[in-house]
């Protein structure tokens, strides 16, 4: 695997299939009454949170603590860069204290491909502005392999605001190298300019679209990102891109629901489609812990095989 992860387009069929099979073995330590392992002692994970994001920078904590890694939380707020420090600056700084990985969240895409220049430890993106968000993308197909075995030929379907959505555009490029067919629904406004040059399909009609799906990811209305009109109310967007029971009804019996997170409850997705057993959307936060850990155990080369030698 190459010493960073930045795209999800950066991982080959071989790759990826690597990291869901290690984090397959590494699931077995959250079954432990003692959830830790060696593997990581005494590197340092740095976790660089430029935005809010209690849910991924919790994941990826746990996820190096539970390989034995020392772990520092860096919030921007309250830091040199309130004070207007660089990105540059804060790297210099990461890199005199010895972090062997970076995680970082930042709000303007491309900056942790920049800071690849500035740190010899690895980075990993844990999504940058409204670009890419490639460990999500694992864990969703994580998730999805469990539930239905090998993606192959799966359909897909992704609805909502794809042109906010960094989870959507690493979910593409992965669910289409694992042999996936996803296919976008959204509103025209909500979709990216370039959507064309993605390796999937798009609709306009989530009616339409459902029956076929093996997989359903409703994705959140990224309110907070939104400076123009891109549908004329939250009424009429749940009308017509919502998940409902009514629409539920359509999905065939073996299909999934999920959700990145957080949620809008009775915007995007009912309540009682959240909570039902059809959604994967607890399972979705559990396996970003697991799959986490495998991506931070494959980057930094693990000091003693994972489990019982067999990585």
């Amino acid at each position: 695997m190459k010493k960073h992860l930045i795209s999800a387009a950066d991982l080959s069929r071989e790759d990826a299939l690597r990291i869901l099979d290690t984090a397959e073995e590494l699931a077995q330590v959250s079954e432990r009454s003692i959830k830790k392992l060696p593997t990581l002692r005494g590197r340092t994970v740095v976790n660089l949170f430029f935005e809010d994001s209690t849910r991924t920078r919790i994941s990826f904590e746990a996820a190096a603590k539970r390989l034995s890694a020392d772990v520092i939380n860096f919030s921007a707020k309250g830091s040199s860069v309130s004070k207007g420090e660089s990105l540059k600056d804060t790297a210099l700084t990461l890199q005199a204290m010895g972090a062997d990985a970076v995680v970082i969240r930042h709000g303007a895409s491309g900056a942790p491909q920049n800071l690849t220049q500035w740190v010899s430890g690895s980075v990993v993106n844990a999504g940058d502005g409204t670009h890419e968000h490639p460990t999500q993308a694992l864990l969703d197909a994580f998730t999805m392999r469990r539930r239905l075995g090998d993606l192959a030929g799966r359909r897909v379907a992704i609805v909502g605001d794809v042109l906010h959505s960094r989870v959507a555009r690493s979910n593409v490029l992965l669910l289409h190298t694992l042999g996936a067919q996803v296919t976008l629904v959204a509103p025209p406004t909500l979709l990216p300019v370039a959507v064309d040059a993605w390796p999937c399909e798009v609709s306009y009609d989530l009616d339409a679209v459902l029956p076929k799906s093996d997989v359903v990811m409703m994705l959140r209305v990224q309110q907070e990102r939104m400076n123009a009109a891109f549908f004329p109310s939250a009424r009429e967007y749940s009308r017509r891109y919502g998940l409902d029971r009514d629409r539920m009804a359509r999905i065939h019996d073996d299909a999934i629901v999920m959700h990145p997170g957080p949620m809008n409850r009775g915007m995007e997705i009912a309540a009682e489609v959240a909570d039902s057993a059809r959604s994967t959307i607890v399972e979705q936060v559990a396996n970003g812990v697991t799959v986490r850990m495998a991506v931070l155990y494959l980057l930094l080369g693990g000091s003693e095989p994972a489990i019982g030698g067999t990585l």
